[in-house]
């Protein structure tokens, strides 16, 4: 009978594997706490980032966007934009008059013959309709940026005011070749006083039946009728 000393105790093989085993058990279960955070809580660094939280928007960027996003739909606003963005309801003021301070009373009676006439025609007057406070200059140009048409009221006190010859030359640069716009009333002038800047364009007669305001009505009503 063999001596014991020669055979290995029972269960000494498997002491050494099962070792082994719970090592690597330990060393993995103690790197996934490292590994973890990682993966869930830091997106890796070529994973693009919403622009949103980098910087605002800037102004119709969402309205570019829903548009792309949705081809079919046209925006909420289009039809509104494009009823109002042409025609004579684009500008707020149909004739702008321009004419001398002491022509006011001229000026007053043009006015009041077109705002009477059945078409309605809206005039901006300045000593009427200019904002209180504002720039003489500045509100001249928002009323001819803002009036379709412009009508100069020639008179000798026209002609002597430093103030009108700037109004004409205004009136002449915000539509230099617009026919129609500009429309000249030659009231109280012989033909050789007409304003040599004018030359180029036909003047309604003052002198003729109704002081010559029908006349300046019907052009600017043939003018309103271009923009349809």
């Amino acid at each position: 009978m063999a001596s014991s000393s020669s055979f290995p105790a029972p269960g000494s093989r498997s002491k050494k594997p099962l070792g082994k085993m719970a090592d690597w058990l330990r060393q993995a279960l103690s790197k996934k706490p490292k590994e973890m955070p990682v993966s869930q809580e830091s997106p890796p660094s070529d994973t693009p980032q919403p622009r949103s939280q980098d910087c605002p928007s800037p102004p119709g960027l969402s309205s570019a966007t829903s548009a792309a996003v949705s081809p079919d739909l046209p925006p909420a606003h289009e039809g509104a934009s494009s009823s109002n963005s042409g025609g004579r309801w684009s500008r707020d003021y149909d004739v702008c008059v321009c004419h001398s301070e002491e022509d006011l009373v001229a000026a007053q009676e043009l006015v009041a013959y077109l705002e009477g006439s059945s078409v309605g025609l809206r005039c901006f007057l300045q000593l009427r309709d200019a904002a209180p406070g504002g720039a003489i200059v500045s509100e001249l140009c928002r009323a001819l940026d803002s009036s379709h048409c412009r009508v100069l009221l020639i008179t000798p006190g026209f002609l002597r005011d430093p103030w009108c010859r700037y109004q004409m030359l205004q009136a002449l640069s915000h539509a230099p070749g617009a026919e129609g716009r500009t429309i000249p009333l030659l009231t109280g002038l012989a033909r050789a006083a007409y304003p040599a800047e004018l030359r180029f364009m036909y003047f309604v007669d003052g002198q003729g039946p109704e002081r010559g305001f029908r006349q300046v009505k019907e052009a600017v009503q043939r003018y309103l009728q271009t923009l349809r």
